[in-house]
């Protein structure tokens, strides 16, 4: 039997505007939503529906859970709010999930197009990016859709850009991950700058997922394995990249959101990008030699361009991640559910926000489940506190109760309830 949980604290005031009367305001940082095949279809020109329908014929899912009977969470937009609203979280940021037109899989995992292939992909995602926008529009202010875009033509990228903003896809860019030998130019090359630029000058979030940057390891044994070691030093190396080529020297209101590669092994990283900065410096030092030019356009340290520009979607944070706050940076974590993902929190969202949080001061709580979010995406906390209270949201007291051994689910793969190793990136 789990501990007694009590009644919201409605009569102690905490001065957070993330807890309104005694309860939490929780924004996940990490959702996942697409149409279903077919769902596409309408969003694509007309000039491509024979071409669609062709593919479609030839099509073999790769994903089981896109055929099971929960599919629907990824594109039934009544039923995924009531299922969010029961496990307490009243907004989100929307990743891709499902398979967009012409793709061999979800765009988070596919390795970015080959010649000839970018014509029908680019209108794939962009079919994508109209569904996301009236999927978001059927709950203004709570789905915050990021733009997806292509890499092989950086004018068409701007102006899509330009038009999710338009649009009201207010979660930002999503920025495709560039594998080492996808022959695309890396993060650091110029060529990339109007996507900076405009990213800047419209306060659109730049969003890099976890898993979508790692290189083609061929069709081996040990394939899986190196995909899961390598994965989050792939997904991450963007980080370093805009810090050393100066993007956030050049652009300081930028926002950079790395997600769902959890916290830990940021101030591991940051120690390792300052000491590299400071053996720079000295031009008694070999690094000086060979990196001192990237640091001439740098005015700060790393950590320093870090904790201005950089945001952590900690998605379904743990226990040691929480008592890493202060190292990673209290104001530099978001929650994420992972919803509707098999590893992620849902319908266990109660149970491990108590697992994590039960002993962290709930203003610092409320900043990582709502409060950041709202500073990097533009959610109106005083709109969504009221639903907040109307849905009965997790309170603080709630949280506070610490979640027994025999309480912890064991009908689920959530990772919310493991513990390893601190990663190193």
């Amino acid at each position: 039997m789990s501990a007694t949980i009590s009644k919201p604290e409605t009569t102690r005031q905490y001065d957070h505007p993330a807890i309104v009367d005694g309860r939490y305001v929780i924004l996940s940082s990490d959702g996942h939503a697409g149409a279903s095949i077919m769902g596409y279809r309408d969003y694509l020109p007309s000039r491509l529906h024979d071409e669609f329908d062709a593919w479609v014929k030839r099509f073999e899912n790769p994903f089981a859970d896109l055929d099971s009977p929960t599919a629907y969470r990824n594109w039934d937009s009544k039923r995924r709010l009531d299922e969010l609203q029961d496990d307490g979280v009243v907004g989100e940021v929307l990743f891709p999930n499902t398979i967009p037109p012409f793709y061999p899989s979800g765009n988070l995992t596919a390795y970015p197009p080959k010649a000839g292939e970018h014509e029908l992909r680019w209108e794939g995602l962009k079919a994508h990016n109209r569904w996301l926008a009236d999927f978001c529009n059927d709950t203004p202010g709570r789905r915050a859709g990021l733009v997806q875009i292509l890499l092989h033509d950086v004018e068409a990228a701007v102006e899509e850009i330009k038009w999710g903003k338009e649009a009201g896809l207010f979660g930002g860019v999503l920025m495709p991950g560039i594998p080492p030998d996808s022959g695309l130019e890396p993060f650091i090359a110029p060529i990339y700058e109007p996507i900076w630029q405009i990213c800047a000058d419209l306060e659109m979030p730049i969003n890099h997922h976890a898993a979508n940057a790692g290189p083609s390891y061929g069709p081996y044994a040990a394939t899986g394995w190196m995909f899961f070691v390598e994965a989050g030093f792939f997904s991450h190396r963007a980080l370093w990249m805009l810090i050393f080529a100066g993007v956030f020297e050049r652009y300081p209101n930028l926002k950079l959101v790395l997600t769902e590669g959890g916290a830990d092994w940021v101030p591991g990283v940051l120690e390792v990008l300052d000491h590299q900065y400071d053996k720079m410096l000295d031009t008694n030092k070999n690094e000086s030699v060979i990196g001192g030019l990237a640091i001439k356009s740098m005015s700060m340290k790393p950590s320093e361009y870090y904790e201005r520009n950089v945001w952590i979607g900690s998605s379904f944070t743990t226990p040691r991640e929480s008592a890493m706050r202060d190292e990673v940076g209290v104001d530099r974590i978001m929650w994420g559910s992972d919803y509707p993902h098999r590893e992620g929190t849902f319908p266990y969202t109660r149970e491990a926000l108590r697992y994590a949080f039960s002993d962290t001061d709930p203003v610092e709580v409320a900043a990582m489940l709502g409060g950041n979010a709202s500073t990097v995406y533009p959610f109106d906390l005083k709109v969504l506190g009221t639903v907040a209270l109307d849905i009965d949201a997790p309170t603080v007291s709630e949280v506070r109760v610490p979640l027994p051994s025999d309480a912890i689910p064991t009908d689920t793969s959530l990772k919310a309830f493991e513990e390893g190793p601190v990663r190193v990136w």
